[in-house]
């Protein structure tokens, strides 16, 4: 079976289009986002991550004919019991802003001890919109959560997401650092891999 020469990514956000290009150059493969084949989003009515990319995948597979990858991610906190998890980006209400759900979590946190967290990033790739094993990969990034914000880069949690082997935020980090250690660069590189063994 021959590598795919192109995939529809089924997403909107500009920074995972451009992460996946960069991710596939060496393939030869062009990543197509969603939005240029008229692909809407669909709702996300999964309850894990894993049933929310496959959802994703499979619309724009299905719609467009072509392959695809979609992507469920979040943050996971230890003493929360997993929240935010998959309602990660709308923490703190449907509209809510990455600084409304930043103050909601740091709230939430407010007399808690423990403060363990870790990203997770679930990747799903789809052969055709009726791909009955789609391929599945997943990231994780551990990390603890802060009393305060710190950092200007990065987005979503970022400056509250400490990882103490760097001694700074994910929001303190130089990109190409962040890209490597990060759960979605690992489900990235996992993706890749399983790729390539499935079309060698």
């Amino acid at each position: 079976m021959a590598f795919p020469q192109k995939i529809v990514l089924a997403t909107g956000n500009s920074g995972k289009v451009k992460e996946f290009t960069q991710l596939f150059q060496a393939m030869n493969v062009t990543i197509v986002p969603q939005k240029e084949l008229g692909v809407t989003d669909v709702p996300e009515t999964g309850t894990t991550f894993i049933e929310n990319a496959i959802i994703k995948a499979r619309h724009a597979a299905r719609l467009t004919g072509l392959p695809a990858i979609a992507d469920d991610s979040g943050l996971v906190v230890n003493a929360l019991g997993g929240a935010p998890g998959i309602y990660s980006a709308r923490f703190a209400g449907e509209q809510a802003t990455d600084s409304d759900n930043i103050q909601l979590l740091l709230s939430r946190l407010q007399d808690e001890a423990d403060r363990r967290a870790h990203f997770i990033c679930t990747l799903a790739f789809m052969r055709h919109g009726d791909d009955p094993v789609p391929l599945i990969s997943e990231g994780h990034w551990h990390g603890v959560i802060t009393h305060e914000l710190d950092g200007a880069g990065g987005f979503g949690y970022d400056p509250v997401f400490y990882i103490p082997t760097q001694e700074r935020t994910a929001a303190q980090l130089d990109r190409q650092v962040k890209n490597q250690l990060s759960h979605r660069g690992k489900a990235m590189s996992f993706l890749l891999e399983n790729m390539r063994q499935t079309f060698a």
